[in-house]
């Protein structure tokens, strides 16, 4: 009888651990991993964190032919220009897919370990990305290696559940259309035909939150939207027409509208950017127009952010 037992406590565990061993996916990710003990689904980002332990795991999802380019841009020297120094680098096979998965410290002003993978499936490139801050007190490199391992991926996910899954609410969307869900915080949304956009030929919209993050005092939130703008790698030729700061709904806004040019195709645009500043996060609007078209669609792009509500 004791044998019995014994044998059937060890079925049961190993069931147990079956289940605990399995993929866990974020909202509306097609990408999932068996996370290290104690990390959750982030409420910031796509993937999972963990405060106590200083680190965090984030999923990009991009078209399956990203991935040549993707990995030909992780050279060491390319790495260490965004602050990170390779220490191992790893040639994956996962089943039926391919991938690479390179390790190094991070520099600078955060001091930790980071690693990048990349995962290539028929339709489906999966950029993961992993980062203890810190020293060694948080989780082992082994623990950090075994999750992104552990990588698996299904097939796509409706826009309308991603959309569900954003931190923020959509209101009034304008006449616009989600096309593309980006990395759980973000969204592209156009008006016209086309999904992918090219040189501008159809208005469009990024919105994107950043949650529990610390936001710009209120003398520097010019300086901070100034600076958000000319980021990008989309626009050159950035020329202000209008950078104003106001209260609306009981927050504090700064919006932006310039003229620019379109790096890739030389179209002449117009961007508009509105930020709304929460306590304790902000909102971010971008929305690019042809020239043309600037007075038929700004007035939609503020339609579009002032609809916005935040989810708790």
């Amino acid at each position: 009888m004791k044998a019995f037992a014994a044998a059937a406590l060890g079925i049961l565990l190993s069931i147990q651990a079956a289940f605990a061993a399995e993929p866990v996916f974020p909202p509306a990710s097609r990408i999932g991993i068996v996370p290290p003990e104690d990390m959750i689904v982030s409420k910031r980002f796509s993937g999972f964190e963990s405060e106590e332990k200083a680190a965090a795991i984030t999923f990009v999802e991009m078209p399956a032919g990203a991935y040549t380019q993707l990995v030909g841009g992780l050279t060491k020297d390319s790495l260490k220009r965004q602050g990170m120094s390779e220490t191992s680098r790893e040639t994956l096979k996962l089943g039926s897919r391919t991938g690479v998965l390179v390790g190094g410290t991070m520099g600078g002003a955060v001091q930790g370990r980071k690693w990048v993978m990349a995962v290539k499936d028929e339709d489906l490139t999966a950029l993961v990305i992993a980062q203890v801050r810190g020293g060694q007190d948080g989780y082992s490199d082994v623990q950090m290696q075994n999750a992104l391992k552990s990588i698996a991926l299904r097939g796509p996910v409706s826009i309308e559940e991603q959309v569900s899954a954003l931190p923020f609410r959509l209101g009034d969307k304008a006449g616009f259309r989600p096309v593309r869900v980006m990395s759980g915080n973000s969204v592209l949304l156009t008006d016209g035909p086309q999904d992918a956009i090219k040189a501008v030929e159809q208005p469009m919209v990024i919105l994107a939150a950043t949650l529990n993050v610390p936001v710009p005092p209120a003398e520097r939130r010019s300086q901070f939207a100034h600076a958000a703008l000319n980021s990008n790698q989309i626009l050159k030729d950035v020329k202000v027409e209008r950078s104003e700061s106001f209260r609306f709904r009981g927050q504090d806004w700064h919006e932006i509208v310039a003229k620019a040019v379109e790096v890739e195709s030389g179209q002449p645009v117009i961007v508009m950017q509105t930020i709304r500043f929460d306590p304790d996060r902000y909102v971010r609007m971008v929305g690019l127009t042809r020239v043309e078209q600037r007075d038929q669609n700004l007035p939609r792009f503020r339609t579009m952010v002032d609809g916005i509500d935040m989810n708790p």
